[in-house]
């Protein structure tokens, strides 16, 4: 069973806590903390747990090469694409306002570290924990440096293999077991056809010690859903403002009405998935008592009668005796006393 682990005094990850939801507002803030801090409200109201964004320190994550290169198109904020990232990325001052701001509105506040200066300013924050996103998922040096600091870890696994996700499990495994691993296709929609969530069950087969998750990028949320009755204890889905805005995330991210009700609906299931015991439910106690069966006497049957299978019959009655399921344990019983067609035959009027 996988370790509980306490995020908060009132907020615990594992197999008996209720589901964690993380609404991942990532760069769809467009650059504007008015926007930034919109979204932080709008995710508290709609039930997340936590709102995440995504930290960057360019110079490290990026190339010159690759920060210098041309970035023209209908989602560019830049004549580069460095100067595109410039406009989505939040100085560490910024950070803290919107930390404060996600405290004063009553919601945890994390984000994607991506690099390891933005690792150590992360740390410096005292978050909750640390995501590390599909892109980073085979950083070794990343994660190994953020599990030896002993910060819980959330890791996608986007665009990875099972060996991969073994190497990850193993690596952090060697620091500590406060981690988990989320399944996470990287296509921004994900197409319904491969989303593959069926590698939650084997994910929570094969890494039983920890929580597993879903970390979605599909268009509207019926497989998150899915995810959830799969058995993912931690689901991570975009918010957004508008759907039609500028940015790649945008078409696979919620607006607030959608994504309260997915939360109202992960909780629905949450509470439909039950114990797992197979019993009768009090729902079902005024059901059975006006339809459920019982066996009864097929005939006047008298004193000493050594039933057999004609002297019987199932019916349903006003009161209740011995189910159909223990007709056989009836069967060759000696009667104690008379009894009249109809009658409900319990276990008191049989001889042992």
């Amino acid at each position: 069973m996988a370790s509980n682990w306490r995020i908060t005094e009132d907020k615990r990850l594992g197999s008996n806590c209720p589901c964690f939801i993380i609404a991942e507002i990532g760069q769809n803030h467009q650059g504007d903390m008015n926007i930034a801090k919109t979204l932080i409200k709008c995710a508290m109201e709609s039930g997340a747990d936590c709102v995440k964004f995504q930290k960057s320190c360019l110079y490290e994550k990026f190339t010159k090469q690759a920060l210098e290169a041309p970035y023209k198109n209908k989602n560019s904020w830049g004549q580069t694409y460095g100067d595109h990232k410039k406009h989505l990325e939040f100085s560490e001052d910024q950070y803290l306002i919107l930390q404060k701001y996600a405290e004063e509105m009553g919601i945890l506040f994390t984000a994607s570290a991506m690099d390891p200066i933005s690792l150590d300013f992360l740390l410096s924050l005292s978050v909750p924990f640390i995501k590390i996103g599909s892109g980073d998922a085979d950083n070794i040096l990343l994660i190994e440096k953020a599990a030896a600091t002993q910060v819980p870890l959330i890791i996608s696994t986007g665009m990875q293999t099972m060996e991969s996700v073994e190497n990850i499990y193993n690596l952090v495994k060697k620091f500590h077991s406060q981690f988990a691993l989320l399944h996470c296709i990287s296509a921004y929609p994900t197409p319904s056809t491969e989303a593959n969530i069926n590698v939650i069950t084997k994910f929570r087969e094969r890494f039983s010690d920890i929580v597993i998750g879903y970390s979605g990028h599909e268009e509207n949320y019926n497989i998150t859903l899915a995810a959830v009755a799969l058995g993912a204890k931690i689901v991570e889905r975009h918010i957004t403002l508008d759907n039609s805005w500028k940015g790649n995330d945008h078409k696979c991210s919620l607006t607030p009405n959608n994504f309260k009700n997915m939360v109202d609906s992960i909780r629905e299931i949450e509470g439909a998935l039950g114990n797992g015991i197979k019993q009768i439910q009090p729902c079902e106690i005024d059901c059975y008592n006006k339809l459920g069966k019982c066996v009864v006497a097929a005939k006047f049957l008298p004193k000493g009668h050594t039933l057999k299978s004609t002297d019987i019959k199932v019916k349903v009655a006003r009161l209740k005796g011995i189910t159909p399921s223990n007709i056989y344990k009836v069967l060759k019983k000696k009667l104690k006393h008379n009894l009249d067609e109809d009658q409900v035959i319990n276990a008191e009027d049989l001889e042992t």
